[in-house]
This record gives structure tokens, sequence and C-alpha cells, in this order.
């Protein structure tokens, strides 16, 4: 199976804004995934649309987000062009209208087998979590024993609370092309991916090397970057290319630096919707059912009024973030 979740560069001064495809083009979807869906262009290039569909625990929410699409693919590209000029390989083609974007075309290869240390152009089935903080689903791994202190580079007698800043960055990897993700130790990761322990090395470090970068530019518009995940792949020499979407308020988790200053953590990512389906209790229940074989329970759909903070909080994050105005489809 091929899909695009990989690409070259174009620099920000050649990279053009286009129109979407003429009606007159074929245009082939390939993929529908969760919140994003990937057309065929050409036997090398492929283009997402970033819906404005959302999902937490690996559900899809029955609900549409005003603006969330555009504002996720426009941070992307803010991002994407951000590397290019720090000369990291990325996946980016250029910017089609305000949901839209083109990438370089590689193989998903979802039989891990088929996977080796000389395969090329292909996406890696892994994604990389950095946490610099203690929060989200780290915090509950750390109340409930599955962490220990120790890992997060803490003495071991030692309770962190939620918000606090880690002594190191903690990495986890987890699968990526399964429907739900899976954390992995290093042995598991290596064996699906087809990446050395130097390898897993080099993407580890690529990894800072980017959020030193974010995390410097979205603090200067008083943001704290407490963590994010990442994806990669591998070009035609085999060389580490960053893909898929990354920086934005669906990958990654923002709080608001001067709240925080004050002791108090505002959520300004997805997280914020997380956290309501915690407060309701679905989320429990979710948890409870998959740890017991059972049924999931369907998501309910956000309220009216959630709807309208939810893609506020978007939008206000991705003006932030990239320091531009956000005035809608473009």
């Amino acid at each position: 199976m091929t899909l695009s979740e990989a690409g070259v560069n174009a620099h920000p001064k050649q990279a053009q804004t286009l129109s979407p495809p003429p009606r007159s083009l074929t245009v082939k979807l390939l993929r529908r995934g969760k919140v994003k869906e990937v057309y065929e262009i050409s036997p090398e290039e492929l283009e997402f649309h970033f819906t404005d569909a959302i999902s937490v625990f690996d559900k899809v929410i029955p609900s549409q987000v005003p603006h969330k699409g555009e504002t996720l693919c426009r941070t992307s590209v803010h991002w994407f062009r951000m590397l290019e000029r720090m000369g990291v390989k990325t996946h980016f083609l250029t910017s089609v209208g305000g949901s839209r974007m083109r990438v370089k075309r590689v193989e998903v290869i979802k039989d891990y087998p088929k996977i080796s240390r000389e395969t090329r152009n292909y996406l890696i089935p892994l994604e990389v979590i950095a946490r610099y903080y203690v929060a989200g689903s780290l915090n509950d791994r750390l109340q409930s024993g599955a962490v220990r202190p120790e890992a997060l580079g803490f003495n071991p007698t030692y309770t962190p609370e939620y918000g606090e800043l880690l002594p190191r960055p903690f990495f986890e990897v987890t699968t990526k092309l399964e429907k739900v993700d899976r954390l992995l130790t290093t042995e598991e990761a290596l064996q699906i991916s087809g990446l050395s322990r130097a390898d897993l090395k080099d993407l580890e470090e690529q990894v800072l090397r980017i959020d030193e970068a974010l995390g410097a530019e979205v603090r200067s518009r008083g943001l704290i970057h407490v963590d994010g995940k990442k994806e990669f792949g591998f070009d035609a020499d085999r060389e580490l290319m960053v893909i898929d979407t990354f920086g934005t308020a669906d990958e990654d988790r923002f709080w608001d630096l001067k709240e925080y200053g004050q002791g108090r953590c505002v959520e300004l990512s997805k997280e914020f919707v997380r956290q309501y389906y915690r407060e309701t209790g679905y989320h429990g229940q979710l948890v409870e059912a998959r740890a017991k074989g059972l049924r999931e329970p369907d998501i309910p759909p956000l309220p009216p009024d959630m709807l309208q903070k939810v893609s506020d909080l978007y939008v206000q994050l991705f003006q932030r973030i990239t320091g531009e105005t956000f005035h809608g489809t473009r």
C-alpha cells in the first residue's frame, strides 16, 4: 500500500499558495483517517485535506469543530517552513488553500516483517512522544504507579506534582499504523520499524533540536510547549524526514505562560477536550471497557456551548503560535 506521509522541503520564498485541483483533474481519495483525508495528485505527490473532525482517546467525536482543519493545516505549514530554514528535511511541498497541503509520496508498509534496515522511501511506523512536564496520561500513570518517578529523573521517593518540569526530557514511542496506539519498548520499536539503535538515537536528537526551536518561538508569544508527538520517514537515500504534522493543538500540548507562573496549568490544546470527557465520566467508562475487553461505549457529541469553546481555542492558539491573524479560509 502506498500513501504519502513524507516529502521534501520548499523554501519559504519559493512556496506558493495554490488553488485546489481543477475539477477536470482526477483526484483519487487514498485514505480517510480520523481527521485527515489523503488524495493522490500524482505518483510522487499527495494532498492532505485537514477536516473539521476531532478525535480523542482514538475515538472520533460526532461533532465538527468550525475552523479546526484550517488552523491545523496553516499551523503545520508554519512549522514546516521553520524546519526548512533550519535545514531539516520534511515531507512538505506547498500549501494549497486554507486546509490543504501537498506532500511527497512515500510507501506505507503495514506488514512489519517487510521493513528492513535497507528499506527506503517509507513511513517509519512509529510515533515519537517527547514530554517535558508532568501532564496528561503521564500524570495518570504516575498516580497509578505504572511509571515510577525515577524513570523521569526524579528521586525514587519523590512525588511529582501535575505541571512540574521534568528533570530531563522523557521519550516514549507508540505504534503509528495500528487501530489503537500502543506503547512500545525500545526493542519492540526497533523490531517493527527497520531502525537501528543509532537511527533511533538520531531521531530523538532531531526531536530535541526541533522542540528547542519550537519551544523558544512559542514562549516568545506567551506559551509553554509541554509535550508533543512527531512522525518520521526515510527518503530515497534513507535520510530522516519529518512527516505528517506537528506543533498543532492536536499533536502537542501548550500552556499559558503567564498563568503557569501563577501556579495554574491552563490547557490550550486538544487536552481541553480530553479533560471534558474525563469530567463527564466517559473516559473512565472507556478505560474500564478496554481493560475488560468489553464493547467500547460510543463517544457522545460535544454540546453546542462546548463546541464553540473548542473552535475558539483552535483559532486563538493558531494566532498565538504563528503570530498571524485568522480570517477564515483564504
